[in-house]
């Protein structure tokens, strides 16, 4: 598939510093922001939870009523592959939508099965963290975590070891 590529247009986020909008990612792509895109971008701004295609549908039928999967499931794809949200693929499970552009990781949890975002310390590159074989080209990456979120850690552990953990500095 060849992408329409149009200038993309800048709009002044009242912080004196012009950023591209989620509109300007769909138009730059030749795409509209539809009433189902933005009801479907909205869902995943208002809970950022990591949901899958189907919890995405149950929020938004919710406001829109005539709203089918088939449609929801066609706006993520859109939505994805205009950059506007991240598809996160984890194992043999549904894919789930992440709103969070910034650099993170992910960590699964295997008490709830929920996903949480990770972020990084510094904004570091791969080749600065990661021991690669010289000449490599790192045209994206993604890391992700499995484990017990603070919630599912703090039901899981012995009595003794529940007290809060202080971070080092």
């Amino acid at each position: 598939m060849r992408w329409k590529m149009c200038p993309m247009k800048l709009r002044d986020n009242h912080s004196g510093d012009t950023a591209p909008t989620p509109d300007d990612h769909i138009h730059g792509r030749g795409f509209r922001m539809t009433d189902q895109r933005r009801a479907v971008y909205d869902a995943l701004m208002a809970q950022r939870d990591h949901p899958t295609a189907v919890e995405v549908f149950m929020r938004v039928k919710m406001k829109m009523p005539s709203i089918s999967l088939a449609t929801v499931y066609n706006c993520l794809e859109t939505l994805t592959d205009c950059g506007i949200v991240k598809a996160v693929n984890h194992d043999r499970e549904p894919s789930r939508y992440c709103p969070n552009l910034a650099e993170h990781a992910h960590l699964f949890c295997q008490g709830c099965g929920g996903v949480m975002d990770i972020p990084l310390r510094s904004n570091r590159r791969p080749q600065d963290i990661w021991d690669l074989p010289e000449d490599v080209s790192i045209l994206q990456h993604e890391v992700s975590f499995r484990g017990l979120c603070p919630k599912c850690a703090a039901a899981d552990a012995p009595d003794t070891q529940k007290a809060p953990r202080t971070r080092s500095k």
